[in-house]
């Protein structure tokens, strides 16, 4: 009997074909380096945290987690890094494989994308020494799964800050993200900036959305955000109310929480009231009038004008 013969470059079907079985057997390696890359900046961050007791280190995971969810600049960052200052709290910030992981749990139902979510949460909560202390995460894009978190913490608490739409706008006209000559960049959790349409995109509004001014793709991003986190049962508040009134807001938000009001209403005082309605100086008529024409309903359903 002959030798089958191996694969050469005078067999390009089979070359073609060992190419694809390659990259198959590849993909679920590239994950786990990438998913494993971005638990190791976890712990970078949180492990080496100070004052930490050996029970807040080592101890029983404490399931009562605070999700802090929101359009991106909306405050989450602000808020959760209140929140995660309170005795008995820690802020885990966006945890990286799970922000990097959003986009496919989106598209699941939302008991497997619960499992998922439980499952990354408590390797990243080992992995930077976070034990018995209630873990704040402030990922924007898990407002798309807000469905899914009370389905993997059923004692959680989700909390959705609210800012006026152009004022985030502006806000996001200034960061990097969703420009078209940002194309080759990243954040820290491997997910590319650009103008390319993200998942939460309608998707025949793809091509609309790649080519849309920057105005209009920063309302695009507000709106659906906005949107998605609502259709959840979250705590909401505005960033206007909490920059205007600290200890009303702060009252009712540790009532919320089950979590002590002086230190946090103390906390809320760092609020920029000075950044609410910005975008009267900094937006001309045609960015408000691109505003508009996406974000115009939803502005109007919540107040904003």
């Amino acid at each position: 009997m002959l030798a089958r013969r191996a694969p050469t470059l005078d067999q390009p079907a089979d070359a073609v074909n060992l190419g694809r079985e390659a990259l198959r057997q590849s993909t679920p390696v590239r994950g786990l380096i990438e998913s494993t890359a971005n638990q190791l900046r976890v712990a970078k961050r949180l492990a080496p945290r100070k004052g930490a007791s050996l029970a807040e280190r080592f101890g029983r995971l404490d399931d009562r987690l605070v999700f802090v969810v929101g359009s991106p600049r909306s405050g989450t960052t602000f808020l959760a890094g209140a929140i995660g200052s309170l005795p008995g709290f820690v802020d885990l910030g966006e945890v990286a494989p799970l922000k990097a992981a959003v986009p496919e749990l989106a598209a699941l139902p939302p008991e497997e994308a619960a499992r998922r979510v439980r499952r990354i949460l408590t390797v990243s909560r080992r992995v930077g020494l976070v034990g018995s202390v209630r873990a704040v995460e402030q990922t924007p894009e898990l407002a798309f799964l807000v469905g899914a978190l009370p389905l993997a913490f059923p004692e959680a608490r989700v909390v959705h800050i609210v800012r006026d739409g152009r004022d985030v706008v502006c806000s996001l006209l200034e960061k990097p993200w969703l420009r078209r000559e940002q194309d080759r960049a990243a954040d820290d959790a491997g997910v590319p900036y650009g103008a390319y349409a993200r998942f939460w995109v309608e998707p025949e509004r793809r091509a609309e959305f790649e080519t849309a001014s920057d105005a209009r793709r920063a309302a695009w991003v507000w709106r659906s955000y906005v949107v998605a986190a609502r259709a959840g049962d979250a705590f909401e508040l505005r960033y206007e109310d909490l920059a205007a009134d600290p200890e009303r807001v702060g009252v009712e938000l540790a009532g919320h929480l089950d979590a002590r009001a002086a230190p946090l209403v103390e906390a809320l005082r760092g609020a920029h009231a000075e950044s609410v309605g910005r975008y009267r100086r900094d937006l001309d008529a045609t960015q408000l009038a691109e505003i508009d024409a996406d974000a115009g309903p939803l502005l109007r359903e919540l107040g904003y004008v």
